[in-house]
């Protein structure tokens, strides 16, 4: 198994501090799985790569074990040795122990910093496919390219094998994490037995990250080898770790095992592709919460000028600095971004003068006598061209195997509709202030029940194009 770390931030050696490791030596230690290496193809001033390599010995793997339900030959012949997995994130957390903490006497600043990183694990099982691995490491700030080839003969479909390359300008620490944490979870298949303690170290390394991230639940479910019990300790842990109101999807329920199809991701897409036919260049992420969806807004730099980023909750907007690096963001990409607290049921001289505004799952957060007075300030006062509202549809609660009868996907909804009563509700609001609206589902739509999520766009002068 591989796994490559470059970059080019110059002096570009650097790496050597971050990891503790000196780029003129080769070293190596031994892990349960086989020897893992540590040395640098390449090391100069302009561009410096790291690499992992982990030599598995397969014997030594089933060695006092029981025979399984595969077979004896299934032991022996299998992908363990070449197949990045949860062995391969051992071997980092054993080759890199000190930079996955951060520290770095030589070089704190440089610790604290993001830098421009290549990432690069030409072998990767990912149960779920390039889509899964672009769920999972996207939100983090990181662009994925995936290859794979298809298997022989091609019938048999596409390959769970990946040649995954991620980009960015990441803290190497976080990278680190990331990569513990999410290579176990894309190969779904711990090489060892999952106890209890593994719930401190899912919430030591991703702690930071994983409450507020949109695959939150498949993560932990994955990573805790499906284990219920487990499971809802780490998630009940990492809600109290994400504290803030307006950031519980309702996706965080979902007993939905397919991998590719992360509601909050299809939820974010919907909006990006509705965003990019009306082309606006002023958006407002009107309830951000974590910023999800505001980093990806700001991806847009070539179609979006502006961001507005506000939320109520103080936390929230805490978070969201957080995930978007404000501190370290350039004075350019500042400029692009209004990030405040407000609070929208009271009028906000500073929400005027958007081409498009998104409430991204966030009426149902709201008292509905206090309805009419958002409704005044985000369509009377604010008045976009283009508003999108996306809200629970409570005819598809019964689908989520987890979530009680006659319970709400989160305990802060004050509400939420069935599909007559969003419509009832957003064609009243469009009549009032001169909108035409359109309803779109969002998710896999049941036959009875209709999607998770239901989207009503809002636009003035002509309507929107079926």
């Amino acid at each position: 198994m591989l796994l490559t770390i470059t970059t080019t931030r110059a002096p570009a050696t650097d790496l050597g501090y971050l990891l503790h490791k000196h780029p003129d030596r080769l070293q190596t230690f031994d892990t349960a799985a086989g020897a893992a290496h540590v040395f640098y193809p390449e090391a100069t001033a302009g561009r410096c790569t790291a690499a992992l390599l982990l030599e598995v010995d397969p014997i030594a793997l089933v060695r006092g074990k029981t025979k399984t339900s595969d077979g004896e030959l299934a032991q022996y012949v299998n992908d363990r040795p070449y197949a990045a997995s949860s062995m391969l994130a051992v071997a980092l957390k054993e080759a890199f122990r000190t930079a996955l903490t951060g520290r770095c006497d030589a070089k704190p600043e440089l610790a604290k910093s993001s830098i421009p990183l290549t990432i690069n694990v030409p072998a990767l099982r990912c149960k779920g496919g390039p889509a899964l691995a672009t769920a999972v490491f996207e939100p983090l700030g990181w662009t994925v390219q995936t290859t794979s080839e298809p298997l022989q003969p091609p019938e048999w479909g596409p390959s769970n094998y990946l040649d995954l390359r991620l980009t960015g300008e990441v803290r190497l620490a976080d990278a680190l994490n990331h990569l513990y944490v999410l290579l176990p979870v894309l190969d779904d298949a711990k090489h060892y037995w999952v106890s209890p303690e593994e719930v401190d170290k899912l919430i030591r390394a991703g702690g930071d990250w994983l409450a507020t991230h949109p695959a939150r639940d498949l993560i932990a479910k994955r990573y805790l080898s499906h284990q219920r019990r487990l499971t809802k300790s780490a998630l009940a842990r990492l809600a109290e770790a994400d504290d803030t109101e307006a950031d519980a999807l309702d996706n965080a329920v979902a007993d939905d095992d397919d991998p590719r199809q992360p509601l909050a991701i299809q939820r974010r897409d919907a909006i990006q592709a509705i965003l990019r036919r009306l082309a606006p260049k002023t958006v407002g992420d009107l309830g951000c919460g974590s910023g999800v969806l505001t980093k990806a807004l700001l991806a847009e730099h070539q179609r979006i000028d502006k961001v507005v980023a506000v939320d109520v909750s103080a936390r929230a907007l805490q978070i969201a600095a957080r995930n978007l690096n404000l501190d370290r963001m350039t004075d350019q990409q500042r400029a692009r971004l209004d990030i405040f607290q407000s609070a929208l049921t009271y009028r906000d001289d500073r929400l005027a003068g958007l081409d498009a505004a998104v409430l991204m799952e966030v009426i149902e957060h709201v008292d509905p006598e206090r309805l009419p007075a958002l409704e005044r300030v985000v369509f009377g006062f604010a008045a976009p061209a283009a508003v999108l509202v996306t809200t629970p549809n409570a005819e598809y609660n019964p689908q989520f195997a987890t979530l009680a009868e006659g319970a709400k996907r989160h305990p802060d909804h004050r509400f939420e509709w069935t599909r007559a009563q969003f419509t009832e509700w957003a064609q009243q609001a469009a009549n009032t202030h001169g909108y035409h609206v359109r309803f779109l589902p969002v998710g896999p739509e049941h036959p009875d029940a209709g999607p998770p999520t239901q989207l009503a766009l809002f636009t003035k002068g002509e309507p929107w194009p079926s």
